[in-house]
């Protein structure tokens, strides 16, 4: 009985400033993937030179998609 005891303490201990960790992160959406990135099918960051173009030392261009 002595060790649910201990375990309620340690589920009280918990804070609610913690609870903004609990939660799930959600990447953050780059509103337009480079050429390269968008052929290759790979994650763009949306800097002006995204780390996969840089890594690979190409041009980085973004040409934007016309909605229909």
């Amino acid at each position: 009985m002595s060790s649910q005891a201990g375990t309620s303490q340690q589920n009280n201990t918990h804070d609610s400033d913690d609870d903004v960790y609990d939660m799930p992160r959600t990447p953050r959406r780059t509103p337009m993937a480079c050429q390269f990135c968008r052929g290759r099918k790979l994650k763009c960051d949306g800097r002006q030179t995204c780390a996969n173009c840089q890594r690979r030392g190409l041009p980085c261009t973004y040409v934007p998609i016309q909605k229909q």
